[in-house]
């Protein structure tokens, strides 16, 4: 696997020992715990699996430095199981999505208030760095405050959206509350569009499900005219902005997204030639609302922690379709072999939810 190297990591010092992830199975959460494996740091990765998959940190068992715990860490009792001890700790446990609240909304809000006040917990207990992964929708749109009427439908209270944004805001608040009151070294970091290998598919225009259809000889289809826009950035980018945002001491949120611009038409041309599919593009027919438009500013991460992306579109691209994708056939072409991971699957040394015969928190070995 390919990555980018962590200046914020010195390979012979690294700034932490051991390290928790919470949610540490889920798309962001296992290249975290695969990149602070990589750089020396212990982890200890907590997730139960709920949105997060097993497969997704199947490689780093019997690695002497990991541990997966399969715990809930809105759990009244977590707080004891996390004995650490840690010098940081990354709350990455929480909600993805929207869809994920539709889907289990008092466990999105639950996650929100109970999980993350038990992750700061273990963090002043052990007087670890606390950093709290969040999302660009917190901003709102950027190109200027919403009047009413003009709100995005889905951020009412009662809208497909709405607990999404509401857990996110109240985690971020509570994160800052804690800090104050008790003293906590803690952070925040805002995620905007991240792509890579191991992304869930969370809606009909989502990269993987883009990929898919190319992969299967299209036709690639998007909704309207496909001029939704998202500003991406490769996980290996990311995931080196949210270690260098936690290697400070900065509490104030930063922004960690792509720059650029891009339509969700575009992302389909590009995946399109990338894949060599000959299907070509399709477009819906109905007019459904998009969401705002939410761009990262950069400019605070560039100059405090002198993080910009470096990992081009092509090439995220390219290592985006190759994880989804099967070896090439002789002649250049993708053989497709199986899409993404929808739920927890058994690997070597990983346990799913459910197993009566390993107890819970078992080192994978």
């Amino acid at each position: 696997m390919t990555t980018t190297a962590i200046s914020a990591v010195p390979a012979t010092r690294p700034p932490w020992r051991r390290a928790l992830l919470t949610g540490g199975a889920g798309f962001l959460g296992s290249h975290l715990c695969e990149r602070l494996i990589e750089a020396g740091v212990g982890v200890d990765c907590a997730d139960h699996l709920s949105s997060g998959s097993a497969d997704n940190i199947r490689h780093l068992a019997g690695h002497p430095g990991f541990r997966f715990l399969e715990l809930d860490v809105t759990d009244p009792d977590v707080q004891d199981a996390l004995d650490g001890p840690y010098d940081l700790v990354l709350h990455c446990a929480g909600p993805a999505s929207p869809a994920d609240c539709r889907d289990r909304p008092l466990e999105a809000l639950d996650a929100a208030g109970l999980g993350t006040r038990n992750a700061l917990a273990v963090a002043a207990r052990a007087g670890a760095r606390f950093l709290l992964a969040s999302t660009g929708r917190v901003r709102g749109d950027p190109l200027g405050p919403a009047t009413p009427g003009e709100a995005p439908d889905d951020s009412a209270s009662d809208g497909p959206g709405g607990v999404y944004d509401v857990t996110t805001r109240f985690s971020e608040a509570l994160t800052a509350a804690y800090a104050v009151a008790h003293g906590t070294d803690a952070g925040i970091v805002r995620l905007f569009d991240t792509y890579g290998p191991r992304m869930r598919a969370d809606g009909p225009e989502s990269i993987p499900v883009i990929v898919e259809q190319a992969l299967a000889g299209g036709p690639v289809t998007v909704k309207d005219d496909g001029t939704g826009a998202r500003s991406l950035c490769y996980v290996d980018d990311v995931v080196e902005g949210v270690l260098r945002v936690a290697a400070s001491r900065s509490l104030r949120p930063v922004d960690i997204g792509g720059g650029d611009e891009t339509t969700v038409q575009e992302i389909a041309r590009r995946v399109i030639d990338l894949t060599g599919c000959r299907g070509g593009l399709e477009f819906g027919t109905a007019h459904t609302p998009g969401p705002a438009r939410r761009r990262p500013d950069p400019s605070f991460a560039s100059e405090l922690f002198g993080w910009m992306p470096t990992v081009s579109w092509k090439e995220g691209f390219k290592r985006t379709i190759d994880h989804f994708a099967g070896p090439r056939t002789p002649g250049g072409e993708y053989a497709v072999t199986g899409g993404p991971s929808t739920g927890p699957e058994e690997g070597p040394g990983v346990r799913v939810a459910g197993d009566p015969d390993r107890p819970t928190g078992e080192r994978l070995t």
